[in-house]
């Protein structure tokens, strides 16, 4: 049921989630979604986490009723499915560069006959339960939902042709990676970065999808958000973890005195 509510959080308002890079402890969802999140981007791609810890995740964030987003470390097949047969239903795909790749995801996140996703029932994925072969096939390929992430030269500027191919939901910008493909990077006040950004928006505008990014602050997410963004992840658990402590522990020396004794 909260997987579902991915298709429409967004598209149009707003849906504020985090990013989870570190701590894929039992807890974590139930700590975001008692923060206020409304989803949680789990990341494959730099975090190093294994298929087999998507596998238990995917059940902490169902125990939270917080909608799950997987991105896949690559966008090839066997990194989909095995992300998919775990219980994933939201899919994150990195470095989306055109149409063609679009439909390449597209055929490996949905059963025939929309796609050419492998068959195997009765498994994480539709929660170990019997049923009839086509309902599950029709009812997985209706509630998986797929993000294509806009973070190359080529993604930008084929972004119209993403955002219209069918079964993609979401164009999601990779903004380092994009800035650091248009040869400008970390330059996200660069002309060539703003009009990559403004030719996204405009192709998720004219085809109906939701528009998403991390951000590292609040200011960024608000300023974000009235631009045309409307899924925002705030900044990721390793970054709020060291700078929480961070600015906590400074505190206290401040407080008790340079001279503070230790011990």
């Amino acid at each position: 049921m909260t997987q579902r509510m991915l298709k429409d959080m967004a598209r149009g308002g707003l849906a504020v989630g985090h990013f989870v890079v570190e701590f894929a402890t039992p807890g974590i969802g139930h700590l975001m979604k008692n923060a206020g999140c409304e989803f949680v981007l789990f990341d494959m791609e730099h975090s190093g986490f294994s298929v087999e810890t998507v596998k238990s995740a995917v059940r902490y964030m169902e125990a939270a009723q917080l909608p799950m987003i997987v991105r896949s470390p690559s966008k090839t097949t066997d990194h989909i499915a095995r992300v998919l047969d775990m219980g994933a239903e939201g899919i994150m795909v990195p470095m989306v560069n055109n149409a063609e790749e679009a439909r390449a995801i597209v055929s490996a996140v949905k059963y025939a006959p929309e796609g050419s996703r492998g068959v195997g029932l009765g498994m994480a994925h539709d929660n170990y339960a019997a049923g009839a072969v086509l309902d599950k096939l029709a009812a997985a390929n209706r509630r998986t939902t797929i993000f294509a992430q806009i973070e190359t030269a080529a993604g930008a500027e084929n972004a119209d042709e993403i955002a219209a191919t069918e079964g993609i939901d979401n164009l999601w910008v990779g903004h380092f990676d994009l800035s650091a493909s248009l040869g400008i990077p970390g330059q996200f006040d660069h002309p060539d970065f703003k009009a990559a950004i403004a030719n996204t928006i405009a192709a998720t505008r004219r085809h109906g999808k939701s528009l998403g990014r991390l951000v590292p602050t609040v200011a960024e997410g608000v300023a974000l958000h009235k631009e045309g963004f409307d899924l925002i992840a705030y900044s990721g658990d390793v970054w709020v973890f060291r700078d929480a402590l961070a600015a906590a522990v400074d505190a206290i020396r401040q407080g008790a005195g340079a001279g503070g004794a230790r011990g």
